[in-house]
């Protein structure tokens, strides 16, 4: 019997899964990690946590299956893209990373704007963004030059945890098609813009295949782990990249929302999709020869989090009194509302925007509160904000042809109330697939059974398994349509108001 091991660092931690050669599901275990805020807008992990996080995972794992370890055949990775954490020649991280989230880069990023905006969204597949790994790794070598240095290679998450279990450094064409400083149509870093920042480029990794071999399982970490000296190690994707094979999106008919921390909508296409407003961006699909066309908004499912942290801590603690989800409970009290929330509505602007604002500047509101508001009014206005800054994300992308439906993954999917408001919202039938936090995991294993010939990009198809389809309920269509364009009213109408708090 022939098993993939495959391991998603995301954001708020690492699942680790065990996958048959068939797409069955053996084991799966979830290890956490911290996120640091040291100031506004800057956000960082500790790489040490993250391989600490797959060292206890893959142990869990192991107890769980039962299975022998030469039975393992192949390990391969998704990973939360555009961070970067510099290591020195012997592998050891110098700094903790600076993950998606963070946007301290503004100034580093503008740089590229010598360039011409549209000039590096047309050769890049996406507009100048702090978020990106480029700006932040050249914002390291201007404010931390020791430690730029000291670089032997800048690294994303995935492939630093690859590098732990091989040796070998390196990153596939999915994460580094969202670093700002590579050519997407031809695979391969940009020289033009690699010089505009100051970035030295061999302390850029190699560009290889998501599908590509990046060796096998060291002696000491084969013993440390309880795995296999003989096992492959493929290189794997970035998470929005797995998380399209995962969610059974194989063509430009479908799209996925993947409502996680960070929440996007994507598809699949032969060509890059260039929006007039370069409000969505490109990265590279983990099958050479495709691209993803995606919009991100950064406080999805944070925004909700948020909310639960701010003004639920009765919820939580009854929660685990009680040994349920706390999110469980925050449905029965979403329950006793009525969508529109009685006509208030949030803003999930918590940190900033990029899909479709890219404005660092942007913040949260709640717009029309009054006297007759309740929390359980609050809770939906999230969710429902949420979606609609999805919506207008779908909007953009549906410009260049319908999806005929979306599937819905991540731990959002959960939620009973927030499917059948996206369905809603959306206008869309919202598809349910078997697994939901799992996608990028399966994602990751769908790389690795390719990569290690286990089986064909079509074999794969099997691997996805609908369970509900939820319909959008006509009868609230006016009121959400009218709802949407005044959340969209809501935003413009903040803009002046956003760049003034951003100078105090």
């Amino acid at each position: 019997m022939s098993y993939i091991l495959a391991y998603d660092l995301g954001t708020t931690g690492n699942k680790a899964t065990i996958y048959r050669y068939d797409g069955a599901l053996i084991a799966s275990a979830f290890g956490a990690y911290e996120t640091y805020h040291p100031k506004p807008n800057w956000v960082e992990q500790d790489p040490e946590q993250w391989w600490n996080s797959v060292k206890v995972t893959t142990h869990k794992l192991l107890d769980q299956a039962k299975i022998d370890k030469d039975e393992i055949k192949v390990i391969s990775f998704s990973g939360q893209m555009m961070g970067t954490i510099p290591i020195n020649t012997n592998g050891d991280p110098l700094r903790k990373a600076i993950i998606w989230a963070d946007q301290r880069s503004t100034e580093q990023a503008s740089r590229l704007k010598k360039f011409g905006e549209n000039e590096v969204y047309k050769l890049t597949g996406s507009r100048i963004t702090p978020t990106y790994a480029g700006p932040k790794i050249a914002w390291i070598r201007d404010n931390e030059p020791e430690i730029y240095n000291d670089t032997y290679k800048f690294l994303f998450a995935k492939d630093y945890i690859a590098f732990k279990f091989t040796g070998n450094v390196g990153t596939d064409y999915s994460d580094a098609s969202l670093s700002s400083i590579f050519d997407i149509k031809n695979n391969e870093w940009s020289d033009d813009l690699i010089e505009i920042l100051g970035i030295d480029k061999e302390k850029i990794p190699d560009v290889f295949p998501s599908t590509s071999v990046v060796g096998t399982v060291l002696d000491s970490v084969a013993s440390e782990l309880g795995l296999s000296s003989n096992t492959l190690v493929i290189r794997g994707g970035g998470d929005g990249a797995c998380a399209t094979l995962g969610a059974g999106v194989f063509d430009s008919s479908e799209a996925y929302l993947y409502l996680g921390s960070s929440s996007w909508i994507s598809t699949c296409s032969k060509s890059p999709f260039f929006d007039e407003k370069a409000r969505t961006f490109n990265f590279s699909h983990p099958i050479p020869g495709f691209y993803c066309p995606t919009g991100t908004m950064q406080a999805g499912g944070a925004s909700y989090q948020w909310i639960k942290d701010a003004i639920c801590l009765l919820e939580t603690e009854k929660a685990k009194e009680l040994n349920l989800s706390v999110f469980a409970i925050l449905d029965d009290l979403i329950d006793g509302t009525v969508p529109g929330a009685k006509n208030l509505i949030f803003l999930p602007y918590l940190i900033g925007e990029r899909s479709p604002h890219w404005n660092v500047n942007a913040k949260g509101a709640f717009i029309g509160l009054s006297i007759i508001h309740r929390k359980p009014d609050m809770l939906r206005a999230v969710l429902e904000g949420v979606a609609f800054n999805l919506r207008i994300i779908l909007d953009i992308l549906e410009s260049a042809g319908n999806f005929e439906r979306i599937r819905l993954i991540g731990g959002g999917a959960k939620g009973r109330n927030w499917k059948q408001i996206i369905a809603d919202i959306f206008n869309k039938v919202i598809v349910i697939p078997e697994f939901l936090e799992e996608a990028t995991s399966m994602g990751a294993a769908i790389i690795g059974g390719i990569g290690s010939k286990m089986f064909s990009l079509s074999e794969a198809r099997n691997f996805i398994k609908d369970v509900q389809f939820i319909e959008p309920r006509r009868e609230y269509r006016e009121k959400y349509e009218t709802l949407y364009v005044a959340f969209k009213k809501s935003y413009n109408s903040l803009i002046e108001v956003y760049n003034l708090l951003s100078t105090v």
